[in-house]
């Protein structure tokens, strides 16, 4: 798949850092360090345009590695940039640790997913199909 791109950084395109990864780093683009302190949040821009085919979306998710050393990830997570949308890609970054973290320029903050998605037209109906589970909600498969 091809998706067009304009790259107003100084750094590499996002990209994919083991043979089978299904998301891209991507990185900060930053004229000077941003500093989050504990359960701050800040948009981090990363110089990037996308143009994305219709049909598909491109999430941006957490980078684990940051999630688990440091207590950074994003406030809405899965992010979705939509077919339509040709702004900069930013990344909504939030620090959920007790200690200051600073964010640099070029940092690997986040990743890319492209997925397809489907557009849905709703059908009203009176009833739903049976199934097995039913109404069985949050927990209801889950231990006793």
């Amino acid at each position: 798949m091809l998706i067009s791109v304009i790259n107003t950084s100084k750094h590499p395109l996002p990209e994919y850092q083991t043979a089978h990864a299904a998301g891209m780093d991507v990185r900060a683009n930053l004229d000077e360090p941003v500093t989050l302190k504990p359960l701050q949040r800040a948009l981090i821009p990363t110089g990037l345009f996308l143009e994305i085919p219709v049909g598909y979306e491109m999430q941006v998710r957490p980078r684990s590695g940051l999630a688990y050393k440091h207590g950074i990830g994003l406030v809405n997570s899965p992010g979705t940039i939509d077919a339509d949308y040709r702004g900069e890609l930013k990344v909504l970054l939030v620090n959920l640790s007790d200690q200051e973290f600073v964010v640099q320029d070029g940092e690997r903050i986040a990743q890319l997913v492209v997925a397809r998605h489907e557009t849905v037209a709703w059908q009203l109906v009176a009833a739903l199909s049976d199934t097995a589970r039913g109404a069985g909600g949050y927990g209801s498969t889950g231990r006793q």
